[in-house]
């Protein structure tokens, strides 16, 4: 169970370089936790919230990265049958979505474009 939500946890969205920077946006969780129990199966967060440190060293990630503020999240997505799945849930929820090959992007950067969805 999480603290968060009933299926998210704080320690799901801290910096995964170890510095313990954990600042994620409840409005994110609350979306990610309407989009997992639509879903019906655990979704698993492979990166949250990272410190500027930690983000230049993600390949392909912006100096300005919604991850910096806590706004965005990635999600793992192996296959394309999950994928498959997840993906009309997630553009429920959310209108700002990257697609990679092994996770989905969900960010609520107001900053940036509002309704858009990229490829990696």
């Amino acid at each position: 169970m999480g603290d968060m939500t009933a299926h998210f946890s704080r320690s799901e969205f801290s910096c995964k370089c170890g510095c313990g920077l954990s600042g994620i946006h409840l409005d994110l969780v609350k979306k990610l936790e309407c989009v997992r129990e639509r879903f019906g199966m655990p979704i698993r967060v492979t990166s949250g919230m990272r410190c500027r440190k930690h983000n230049k060293k993600i390949a392909g990630s912006s100096e300005y990265s919604a991850h910096l503020f806590g706004l965005a999240a990635d999600l793992a997505c192996t296959d394309s049958s999950t994928r498959h799945s997840l993906l009309p849930i997630v553009l429920d929820e959310f209108n700002r979505v990257g697609i990679a090959k092994d996770f989905i992007h969900v960010d609520l950067d107001s900053m940036k474009d509002r309704d858009v969805v990229w490829t990696y």
